[in-house]
């Protein structure tokens, strides 16, 4: 069978993305869906970078907690940002995944949970124009943790559809292309940022509403992948199911490896507010300057990473730890000289963090992805997500130990768990093989 029109003339610029593949033939997808998968590989492209620049423009370690400030809410409300973003997408995984299994094509759910969190960000820039004060801060929290559950069904989703409508030869090319459009995009906006040629908070507003529109385009774009019917014979009751999930920590010991390795590498996303706690303080380190290092890191280091994925996810994810562990043993000793400086060696060493950060990103969801069966897809990504959610809730005690023993026992600490991570990673296996 041909072709369709669309996969014509989409196909020289597939091959040429993925130009080291010689017009390899699909592994582990059908070949009605290889016959589509330079379309779908574009459509992924698409909607995952406008998905990411969105996440950059609204980011609630930067963007967002400045923002809450900005409307007179609370400073106390500020620490809350994080938790609920990050736990709130992570930690429903395991009592959805069942649920979202019983969708034959589960590309609608990924398109819903874009078009809520596009929602919920119109809510959070209304909230900002119209709001102040406490009320102001309430309803941004609230948007949020809207916003968080919605991104935790488009994540028990993605994988799946990833697998099922692109080659594991292509997955990580699709990513980490995305990412680094997305990045570019982010820099734009923190080169406004520190130009000042527009006033901040409007500029900041503006950039929510932007986050808005494009999680509601990617949404349509999404919803025009051409995805086959999948299995729907997983699909249960939410409690039976996350039992079933957690089985996997018995039976899968490479699964539980993976967690393993990923939980400890959670350092590389934990680690710059103590980066930046550990300089002295010459001078705040400006909004735009933050958002810019890690744009830049994106744009520059997420097309490599995803290629280098599609090779070996598993020695990305050993480079990058090595990476972000070598970053973070660097910053402890910058900081103990009191060479850390936060107008030039600090942004050097967040650029860095931050590079390893998107390998770890990139890593681990093309190893996920590559190393499940289309049947224990969702399982696998449902249970690591919740479990790293958990790690990183548990990520508070680093706070605690910062108050007591300084910011600079916490570079430590995180350096240690990223290189015992990268340790672990070796003993991974080789699934793209």
């Amino acid at each position: 069978m041909s072709a369709s029109r669309n996969e014509s003339w989409l196909r020289p610029a597939f091959d040429a993305v993925v130009m080291d593949d010689d017009g390899r033939a699909c592994t582990d997808i059908p070949e009605s869906a290889c016959r589509e998968e330079a379309g779908n590989f574009f459509r992924h492209v698409g909607a995952l970078a406008l998905s990411k620049t969105a996440d950059g423009l609204i980011d609630p370690k930067l963007v967002l907690s400045w923002l809450i400030l900005q409307v007179g809410a609370p400073p106390s409300l500020v620490g809350l940002l994080v938790p609920i973003r990050e736990a709130g997408a992570l930690l429903p995984q395991l009592l959805t995944a069942g649920a979202l299994r019983r969708l034959p094509q589960r590309k609608w759910a990924w398109a819903a949970g874009a078009a809520v969190q596009g929602l919920a960000a119109l809510a959070i820039g209304t909230a900002a124009i119209f709001l102040s004060g406490q009320a102001a801060g309430l309803t941004i929290i609230a948007a949020l943790a809207v916003l968080a559950l919605a991104r935790s069904v488009c994540s028990v989703c993605y994988k799946d559809v990833l697998g099922k409508t692109a080659d594991k030869s292509r997955r990580g090319t699709a990513t980490g292309m995305a990412a680094s459009l997305a990045s570019a995009v982010v820099l734009l906006f923190a080169l406004l940022l520190t130009l000042g040629l527009i006033e901040r908070l409007s500029l900041v507003t503006a950039a929510v509403f932007l986050a808005a529109l494009a999680w509601l385009t990617a949404a349509v774009v999404f919803v025009g992948l051409k995805e086959a019917p999948g299995a729907t014979e997983g699909g249960k009751a939410a409690i039976s199911a996350a039992l079933e999930n957690l089985s996997y920590l018995v039976s899968e010991p490479q699964l539980r490896r993976f967690i393993l390795v990923r939980s400890l590498l959670t350092a590389t996303a934990l680690a710059p507010p103590f980066m930046i706690a550990a300089a002295p303080p010459v001078s705040a380190l400006p909004l735009g300057a933050m958002v810019m290092g890690a744009a830049l890191a994106g744009m520059l280091s997420s097309y490599v990473w995803g290629r280098l994925s599609d090779r070996s996810s598993r020695k990305v994810l050993v480079f990058a730890a090595a990476s972000g562990g070598f970053a973070l043993a660097m910053t402890y000793a910058l900081a103990i000289a009191g060479w850390l400086h936060p107008l030039y060696a600090l942004p050097l060493m967040i650029f860095a963090i931050m590079v390893a950060y998107q390998g770890v990103r990139l890593g681990r969801v093309t190893h996920l992805t590559d190393m499940a069966t289309p049947e224990k897809r969702a399982g696998f990504t449902a249970l690591s997500n919740t479990i790293v959610g958990l790690v990183l809730l548990a990520g508070g005690v680093f706070t605690i130990i910062a108050a007591i023993a300084g910011a600079i026992v916490v570079l430590a600490i995180m350096a240690g768990m990223t290189l015992i991570g990268g340790i672990l990673a070796l003993g991974l296996e080789e699934v793209q093989s």
